[in-house]
């Protein structure tokens, strides 16, 4: 049985000595592994210094200011600039003394500041205290990275990180008038396909289906908003807006179609051939935000934009789009368009004028 690995004999964290007398640097090795366990990488000059960065990031560097090839000064603000190195702490070691060195070390962007002949205990002092600092902020990042994976399981990446970039204003309830597209998709013949399948058959099968949906979505820079059973709803142009919001909707309904058909063809299943897509879409005023409670909300639209769009879906028939006046008169020539019968709809009393869309120019 291996030996178990007690914890005092575990790197407490990686240190980069940048120092061009290599007597130097071997004694600061030598302190910081026999007194405090760190891990510790030698580099001779500043050249091989931001090498050595490259290759593998240390958690803390101590830098020496007078080197050949590039001095510590130099190092120092090319790591600063760096977005892969700006936040690995930096002290400073030099024999230079003097406020006016002091300052120059912190303009490059130093954290610290030790003079030679230093002591070996305030040395370590300063260490340790910049490692909590990194470890900390290491922590954070790792805690932001998982934050941004998850809502990029809900929201396009453009989305997650503006709600990231400004959460006072878009994680909060309440909405705003925006100009919207909405679009419903829902698969025809689902009924009768979950009839004749088991639950878990059935649950495969949506998750396969909308593992595909949610990418087409975001590939046209769509805020997909919510399941309903067999159908997703999306929307273009909140939270962020662009010319061509109504325009990226009908490609995705028009890309959605031709996924679901390809997803039916490959699994060669017979049971398939009587499902199909229904695709509504419709746009306008809406109120856009977040709806529920500070505990539970839903970033969604509310108004009849999204009640025709659903309507529209309702009465699409297996493989049919089908768009309002208002996105036929939005899109023009880019749309191949047929005007069908006006449709009567649960809740509205006049029918609602629409299309079927046959192609897109």
């Amino acid at each position: 049985m291996a030996e178990q690995v007690k914890e005092s004999q575990v790197p407490q964290g990686k240190i980069l000595v940048v120092d061009d007398d290599l007597r130097n640097a071997e004694l600061l090795e030598a302190y910081l592994t026999m007194k405090a366990n760190y891990e510790v990488v030698i580099a001779r000059d500043g050249v091989e210094a931001l090498e050595r960065v490259a290759e593998e990031a240390p958690d803390l560097i101590l830098l020496d200011v007078m080197m050949p090839r590039m001095d510590g000064y130099e190092v120092c603000a090319h790591l600063k600039r760096d977005q892969s190195a700006q936040f690995i702490p930096i002290v400073m070691v030099t024999a230079l003394r003097g406020t006016e060195e002091h300052v120059k070390a912190l303009e490059a962007g130093a954290d610290d500041f030790v003079s030679k002949p230093f002591d070996i205990y305030e040395l370590l002092a300063r260490v340790k205290s910049l490692m909590r600092i990194k470890h900390l902020h290491d922590e954070l990042e790792k805690k932001n990275a998982l934050l941004f994976n998850i809502l990029n399981r809900y929201l396009a990446q453009e989305v997650s990180s503006l709600i990231l970039d400004d959460p006072d204003r878009y994680l909060k309830l309440g909405g705003e008038s925006r100009n919207v597209t909405v679009l419903f998709a829902d698969i025809r013949g689902f009924t009768k396909f979950s009839e004749t399948h088991s639950p878990a058959q059935v649950v495969e099968f949506l998750n396969a289906v909308f593992a595909e949906f949610v990418k087409v979505v975001f590939k046209w820079k769509g805020t997909f908003d919510k399941y309903l059973g067999d159908a997703v709803m999306a929307f273009y142009g909140a939270p962020l807006s662009y010319d061509d919001d109504t325009w990226r909707a009908i490609k995705t309904a028009w890309e959605l179609r031709e996924v679901f058909d390809d997803l039916m063809r490959a699994r060669e299943d017979d049971e398939l051939a009587d499902l199909g897509l229904g695709v509504g879409l419709h746009c306008g005023e809406a109120v856009v935000g977040n709806i529920g409670s500070e505990r539970m909300m839903d970033y969604t639209v509310i108004g009849d934009t999204a009640n025709v769009a659903r309507r529209l879906q309702e009465v699409a028939g297996r493989g049919q789009i089908l768009v309002s006046e208002a996105v036929r008169a939005k899109l023009r020539e880019r749309l191949e368009a047929i005007p069908l019968p006006p449709q009567r709809v649960h809740g509205r009393q006049e029918p609602i004028v629409c299309y079927e869309v046959k192609g897109l120019s």
